[in-house]
């Protein structure tokens, strides 16, 4: 029993990274007990939105760890048929300046009108050459709408913004709404899942059109306050590029 332990242990160390205390009282940018990075990707980044307040752009990009960098960034844009995130701006101009990939999101309100969603978002992104895809957020369920009618809606916003800007949006969500609505639908659209208990995603979640897996929503990154959400990127170099524009 103490052997299979053992193996277990070593196993979950190779897997996960955990800062030792010399490390951890050197550099304050892991917290063993909330922030573990999956090694087996070599691709990370972030999203951030008003929640985060000001964000120093330098101090992200300079900031680094030998198994984690910030390589790009999803940023609030909008919610809803009218709210824009106050930080939309200077987080987007910020990290293009400071070379980050950068990606732009919409919070989806299932309740209103997917095509004045759209108009929304579209009215408030510009993007350009290298600029990741635009993303969906739908993490809110529908008290008002059936499953069917939701993913109508959904393919609404889908089908719109997809159009203007020419390049399959990306869908987000969380496991649960994973399985309630969007599995064995939206085939064709790349997908970014949140999981946070997940020590490999692919043990909860296998579909392939996943590209991106939000493993913690209690990142440290220089620059930036306080927790931060941490993805990975479930692929190569040249694939991250083939979702930009």
């Amino acid at each position: 029993m103490i052997l299979y332990v053992s193996l277990f242990l070593n196993l979950f160390s190779v897997f996960f990274s955990s800062p030792s205390s010399t490390t951890a009282a050197s550099e304050a940018f892991y917290s063993p007990t909330e922030f573990r990075v999956p090694l087996r990707y070599d691709i990370h980044g972030i999203d951030v939105s008003h929640h985060q307040n000001y964000i120093d752009w330098d101090r992200v990009s300079e900031d680094g760890h030998k198994q984690f960098k910030v390589s790009f960034c999803f940023i609030k844009a909008t919610e809803g048929v009218s709210l824009n995130d106050n930080k939309f701006n200077q987080n987007w101009n910020g990290c293009k300046e400071v070379g980050i990939k950068r990606g732009a999101y919409h919070f989806f309100i299932p309740s209103v009108s997917a095509k004045l969603q759209a108009r929304n978002y579209i009215n408030s992104v510009k993007l350009d050459e290298g600029d990741l895809a635009p993303v969906l957020d739908f993490e809110q369920e529908s008290e008002e709408h059936t499953v069917a009618q939701t993913r109508a809606n959904l393919k609404a916003w889908l089908s719109y913004v997809e159009r203007h800007y020419g390049i399959k949006p990306i869908i987000y969500t969380n496991r649960f709404c994973y399985n309630k609505y969007i599995k064995g639908s939206f085939k064709k659209y790349p997908l970014w899942i949140a999981d946070y208990q997940a020590s490999n995603i692919y043990d909860s979640i296998f579909n392939p059109n996943l590209k991106f897996w939000q493993y913690s929503e209690k990142g440290r990154v220089k620059g930036i306050s306080g927790h931060v959400d941490c993805n990975a990127f479930l692929g190569q170099p040249a694939e991250l590029e083939a979702l930009s524009v």
